[in-house]
């Protein structure tokens, strides 16, 4: 009779652990959720991702703040929130650097470490020259660096390996250019380049448009193109490389995921509501403000999308002779 009873009591509490848990996912969130942010405050990456806390507090019915874990270009943000309890809790904001941080060895964390949930932005490349400069086209301006004196072209953007340096080196070698050609000037960032171009001590940079837009519409500098497969319809003057006939489309991108392991049910509910978010008329006000270009992918579409950009990084990552 007292092993009947025990096993009873067994029983009650497993199936009591099981409804307490299966209640909790039921009921998520019931409790503050963090944004990780692996980029400082007030950047692009930060302001994005503190407009979408604030509209997740309202769909989710619970706080979500935003933390800023920076260093290591994106990798100890990026690590942290792989490594964050698996409960939907901790969201990540992936950025394009999650796919160069094992190819600069500055960490392990791949795409493949994270359940995706959506992606919300992409700014495409620009390539952007002084006022004065002579070229009118992308094809005059790679022409002009084919036929001159190894060095004697200066690029800059940002670091090196990050998502500008590694658009521009792409571009070089689709139109028949070693990369080692040109000189790249590493930057802290946009701003610095944009400032260096301005003073005449570069010659190019690549970057996103809306960064060198005010500058390109008081007439101080000039874009010859965009890296994107169509015009984007916010600057419809901007032609693409592709109408220069050069067939390459890079860029930057943000998004949210989370670590592997968390409930289905959890992603689910995190999904629908980044869902709601990105379809409503604040996001697409909010972007469009502050020059953030739109594009959705959801769930599996997100990371394959994650997951192809990575595999071809290996081919840029070796023409640039970075990293491991």
């Amino acid at each position: 009779m007292r092993k009947v009873l025990l096993t009873l009591m067994v029983l009650l509490l497993g199936f009591g652990m099981l409804y307490s848990a299966a209640q909790q996912e039921a009921q998520f969130p019931t409790k503050p959720l963090t944004i990780v942010c692996p980029w400082s405050p007030g950047g692009g990456t930060d302001r994005i991702a503190r407009f979408m806390a604030e509209q997740l507090t309202t769909v989710l019915g619970q706080p979500v703040n935003v933390v800023n874990k920076t260093g290591g270009s994106g990798a100890v943000g990026h690590a942290e929130a792989a490594n964050a309890a698996p409960d939907g809790y901790t969201i990540g904001n992936l950025t394009f650097e999650v796919n160069t941080l094992k190819y600069l060895g500055y960490s392990t964390i791949t795409p493949n470490d994270f359940i995706p949930l959506i992606q919300f932005n992409e700014d495409a490349a620009a390539v952007t020259v002084g006022a004065n400069s002579p070229y009118k086209t992308v094809p005059e301006l790679l022409n002009a660096v084919k036929s001159g004196a190894e060095g004697k072209f200066s690029f800059s953007g940002s670091g090196i390996g990050t998502v500008w340096d590694l658009a521009r080196i792409a571009m070089l070698d689709k139109y028949g250019i070693d990369p080692k050609r040109v000189k790249y000037i590493p930057s802290t960032g946009a701003a610095p380049a944009i400032t260096e171009l301005l003073g005449g001590h570069i010659d190019v940079i690549t970057c996103s448009y809306p960064e060198v837009a005010p500058q390109v519409l008081a007439g101080s500098l000039k874009t010859l193109a965009i890296m994107a497969p169509v015009r984007n319809p916010d600057f419809p003057n901007v032609p693409t490389l592709k109408e220069q006939g050069i067939d390459w489309s890079y860029g930057t991108w943000r998004g949210f995921a989370v670590p592997l392991g968390t409930p289905a049910n959890v992603v689910k509910i995190l999904q629908d509501a980044m869902v709601k978010v990105v379809e409503g008329e604040a996001f697409k006000t909010f972007m469009k403000t502050n020059g953030f270009g739109i594009q959705v992918r959801v769930g599996d579409d997100f990371g394959t999308y994650m997951k192809q950009q990575f595999d071809a990084l290996a081919a840029i990552f070796k023409l640039a002779g970075y990293g491991v």
